[in-house]
Parts: structure tokens; C-alpha cells; sequence
């Protein structure tokens, strides 16, 4: 059934809440004053803001007043799902361009090879425990899968190994550590970390065909990973000179400098259709082509100030809640099912803590403390998490007690990283440049995450 922009008023006897575009304005502002007032309730406990927006979503959805009837289907009917979830789609797209433009990589050159030891520290363990999970989550959630035990593992070793960058910026420039040597180290790692994390995901969906059951030729996963692998060649040997260019041309400032970055935006929504079309995910080419954007003539910052307030500040936020409107804590049911939530949960965080400790101590000559609060500083979660499990969801690859179990598993170690990471270093800063990292999302003064 079509459904209409706008309605013709109250007084023509029409309700406006059963029309697209007053339903989604009120569906955005409950979004933002449950989770910006869950946000305000958390600030004393200096939680992220990606917590409050992920419990705000959980409320809002089947776990709590997703109960109500008449609340689930005056506020969120299904006929309305289409739009909200392309609304915080664009966002989260957008975001991820931003998170590719911002990561900065003279962090890890300064770093070294400490920062790609401690990455594969960080992901090696989880990843090899993910082929011991699948079997057990088979036993205790005797759900049908639709994508192969390969594809499966590799999709939840991606899952248990990501680290959140930019929960983990987040929580660095609250503790004033972005800095300092501990603060580059934990940054470049994590950077590190994320890209191989990212890389890993898209073959466990080029391998699983999406979990789509599909009629494609054989070799269809072989033409995704060729495909995805020109595009990124393409992207930073023929797009990054032509984009460089440009930048240099049109300068930050006047109008010229906001063409070009007008014309970035555009196309990294283009890059984020092409990578759709060749099968893994749009989210991967926005990441891709802010990754090969210049950095050089001030135009990296002037996107970002552009388009951070807007992203961070109401699309970002929507997409979070839409992630708590679609987990069903519910689905999580029995000994077994809870005991999954347990082990996903200290193997999300034993496996990241354990690599990064011993490799940072033994391999960097770390002390000891600080090695323990770089291992809790890689195993928080947040953001990037629900990205992996949100997209996980959307191809099939995850049932919905499997995604709530992580979902809950990203809450956890969210939660608890800011009062570990604050308990284990109480060494003072000596120096605080947070824009030392490059990668705060310019143009907000808060948190992205």
C-alpha cells in the first residue's frame, strides 16, 4: 500500500501520524530525547554516548515499550521501518566516510611496528576462538543458518576482534591520554586493527553470498573479492591524485571550497553504491574513499566540519536506535542462551586483553599497568560493533538471538571500559593535544560515539 508524504490536517479528519513524513519527524525527535536524556543521566558515570544511545533503542524497542501495543503502532508501525532504517542508513554511511577521512595513519608510522604487533595480538586469539563459538552457539540456539560454518566463523571473528575507534577516541580524550605515548599507541593499534577487522568482514560476506540464497554463478564470491579489490586500487591510484587536485585548486575557504566538498560528499555516497553493487556493503566504500581522501590543504577538516554536526548530532544517534529498535532481549531465552552471552562476553574481552597484554609487555616493554589499560582500551566495542552485527543482520548471517547476544555482549564491554581504563592508569598526562591523533570527527565538540 502507497503511502502519502504528508497529510491533509486534523481538521480534514486525517491523523497525521499515519502519513511518511510527520511520523518520521516525530519518530527522530522520541529518538533523541530518550537518548539524549539517557546521555545526560549517564554523563556522572563518564559512559560513552554510543551506551546511551544503544540502551535508548533497546527501550524504545520489543524489550520494553515495544510491549505497549499502542505505542509500538502509533509511534513505530512497520510500515515504517523502510524509511527510518534508510534515514540512519544515509547516516551511518556518512559516518563511516568521516571515520575513513579522520584515521590517520603518521599515528601508526610514528608508533611503528608496536602498533601492528599489538593489532595482531588483539585479533589473532578472538579470531581463533570464534571457530570454537559457532559450534556451541549451534548447540545452545538450534536456529537455521544461512550462511556456510566458514563464512560464519570469520563474520563473528570480526565481530569478537573489532575494536571501536571512535568510542576508544572518545574515552581517551575524556581520560586526557590522546597526547600521550600510551594514548598514540592505543589509537594506532586501533587503526590498524579496524582496517583488518573491516577487510575481514567483507570476505565473510563475499564467502557467504550475503547468506542470501541466490542463483549466481559459482565463482560469485571470487568476482566480489576481484571486484572489491579493484575498486579499491582504483580509488587510491586514479580517484586520490584527481582528488588531491582539486583540493588544491579550491582551497578550504570561499565558495570553490565548498563545491569540492560537496562534490566529496557525492561521491563518496556513489563510492558507497558501487561497493552495493558489487556485493559487500555500501558502508565499505564510503570507508574506502575517506581513507583515500587528501589530507593536505585543510580540505580533509573542511568536510568534516561540515558534515560532522549533522552526523553525529541526529543521524548517527537514529541509527544507534534503530539497532535497540530491531534487538529483542526477549529472543535471548534459557540457561543455555544466557550462558552464550557469558562466554561471547569474556571472549570479546579475555582474547583482546590477554593478546594485548603479553604482546605489549613482552614484545614493547610496556609496564605492566599500562598494558592492562591498553588490553581494556582495545576490547571496548560501542560503535563499530553494532555496524559489523547490524550489517551481519541485514545479510542474514546472524539470527536475532545470535545479534542480541552480541549486541548485549557490545553493551557490556562499552560499559565497563571507561571505569577500568580510569582504575588502571592514574599516571597524569604530561601533554594533552587530542588533535595530535586526527580522529575526532572536526566540527563537534562532542563525541561522534
Amino acid at each position: 500500500m502507497a503511502v502519502k508524504m504528508a497529510s491533509d490536517g486534523l481538521w480534514q479528519g486525517e491523523n497525521p501520524l499515519d502519513f511518511a513524513l510527520p511520523l518520521l519527524a516525530v519518530q527522530i525527535a522520541v529518538v533523541l530525547i530518550v537518548t539524549q536524556g539517557l546521555a545526560f543521566t549517564l554523563k556522572p558515570l563518564r559512559q560513552p554516548r554510543v551506551v546511551a544511545e544503544i540502551l535508548g533503542g533497546i527501550l524504545l524497542g520489543p524489550s520494553a515499550l515495544g510491549r505497549w501495543g499502542a505505542f509500538r503502532r502509533t509511534i513505530f508501525p512497520e510500515w515504517s521501518t523502510a524509511a527510518l532504517d534508510t534515514v540512519s542508513g544515509l547516516g551511518l554511511l556518512l559516518f563511516l566516510f568521516l571515520v575513513g577521512l579522520e584515521l590517520d595513519f603518521g599515528a601508526v608510522r610514528r608508533v611503528g611496528p608496536r602498533s601492528v604487533a599489538i593489532a595482531a595480538a588483539g585479533i589473532v586469539p578472538p579470531l581463533l576462538a570464534a571457530a570454537g563459538i559457532v559450534p556451541l552457539l549451534d548447540l545452545a540456539i538450534p536456529a537455521p543458518r544461512h550462511a556456510s560454518y566458514f563464512s560464519f566463523c570469520v563474520f563473528l571473528g570480526a565481530a569478537l576482534s573489532v575494536t571501536a575507534l571512535p568510542v576508544l577516541a572518545c574515552i581517551l580524550k575524556e581520560l586526557g591520554l590522546l597526547g600521550v605515548p600510551f594514548g598514540e599507541t592505543a589509537m594506532a593499534a586501533a587503526a590498524v586493527n579496524d582496517v583488518f577487522a573491516w577487510t575481514l568482514l567483507a570476505l565473510a560476506l563475499a564467502v557467504s553470498g550475503g547468506g542470501h540464497d541466490t542463483n549466481g554463478p559459482p565463482l560469485a564470491p571470487v568476482y566480489i573479492l576481484a571486484s572489491g579489490a579493484l575498486f579499491v586500487g582504483i580509488t587510491f591510484f586514479a580517484l586520490r591524485p584527481l582528488m588531491a587536485r582539486l583540493a588544491r585548486r579550491a582551497g578550504p575557504d570561499g565558495a570553490d571550497g565548498d563545491l569540492a566538498c560537496s562534490g566529496a560528499v557525492a561521491c563518496a555516497l556513489l563510492a558507497g553504491a558501487v561497493t552495493d553493487a558489487i556485493g559487500v556493503h555500501p558502508v565499505f566504500g564510503a570507508f574506502v574513499f575517506g581513507l583515500a581522501m587528501p589530507r593536505e590543504s585543510g580540505f580533509a577538516e573542511c568536510i568534516g566540519e561540515k558534515v560532522a554536526p549533522l552526523v553525529s548530532g541526529l543521524m548517527l544517534p537514529l541509527y544507534f536506535a534503530t539497532s535497540g529498535l530491531h534487538t529483542d532481549v526477549d529472543s535471548v531465552r534459557g540457561v543455555a542462551a544466557w550462558g552464550m552471552v557469558a562466554l561471547v562476553v569474556a571472549v570479546a574481552v579475555a582474547g583482546k586483553f590477554a593478546g594485548t597484554f603479553v604482546v605489549a609487555v613482552a614484545g614493547t616493554g610496556m609496564a605492566r599497568r599500562e598494558a592492562a589499560a591498553l588490553g581494556v582500551a582495545m576490547s571496548a566495542k560501542g560503535l563499530v560493533e553494532l555496524i559489523v552485527l547490524n550489517i551481519g543482520k541485514e545479510k542474514k548471517v546472524l539470527d536475532d538471538t545470535t545479534f542480541a547476544i552480541f549486541v548485549i555482549m557490545a553493551l557490556t564491554t562499552t560499559v565497563v571500559a571507561t571505569p577500568l581504563m580510569t582504575a588502571l592508569y592514574r599516571q597524569p598526562p604530561t601533554a594533552t593535544t587530542p588533535e595530535s591523533d586526527g580522529v575526532e570527527l572536526k566540527g563537534s565538540d562532542a563525541c561522534p560515539a
